[in-house]
């Protein structure tokens, strides 16, 4: 079984990015283990843990689970056709320090979503250029974008659109191939 860490750049109590994840876990191929890895905790990135600042303890254990993960889910809202600063901190926190980037040479996988119908197309493009640059092996097809994600869920939070289900369903599989093709 292939563990999965699932990123959420939403800390908000009612986030959209948190139903979809938990979504997602529910949804998963029996090989692969999502597991949502909090990282609403992580202090802003401060090169100077690199030298005058002892690490943070919150840190050394966020980098500690993505060094452990054998793929990525990065699921995050767009906050003015960018990512949150919460996601982006989570990628830089972990990329450090020079030559013990966590993320290289792994499989992952984006999924943006919004309320509007452009689905967070503007986050999905920054986050990908960001984890990319650091060599995780983005799966580039399908893309997933959500929009209308304020209407996806029920009261419970589960995704009440049988067609979405499917297809995030559908998408899990193709990245499960994808994680069995990186992760030997």
């Amino acid at each position: 079984m292939k563990k999965i860490a699932v990123l959420v750049g939403s800390q908000r109590k009612k986030s959209y990015s948190k139903a979809l994840a938990n979504n997602l876990v529910s949804l998963a191929p029996e090989s692969l283990r999502l597991e949502i890895v909090p990282i609403d905790q992580l202090p802003f990135f401060n090169q100077d843990w690199e030298s005058d600042l002892p690490t943070p303890k919150e840190v050394e254990e966020f980098r500690q689970a993505i060094g452990e993960a054998d793929g990525f889910i990065f699921v995050t809202p767009e906050y003015n056709r960018s990512v949150p600063a919460l996601i982006k901190n989570a990628v830089d926190v972990a990329s450090r320090p020079p030559g013990q980037n966590k993320w290289g040479g792994k499989p992952g996988l984006i999924i943006s979503n919004s309320p509007g119908s452009i689905s967070g197309f503007g986050a999905y493009q920054i986050l990908r250029q960001s984890v990319g640059m650091l060599g995780v092996r983005l799966m580039s097809f399908p893309e997933l974008f959500i929009g209308g994600v304020d209407k996806l869920f029920d009261d419970e939070g589960k995704i009440s659109n049988e067609s979405t289900r499917e297809f995030l369903a559908d998408s899990l599989k193709k990245f499960e191939n994808w994680v069995n093709k990186h992760v030997k």
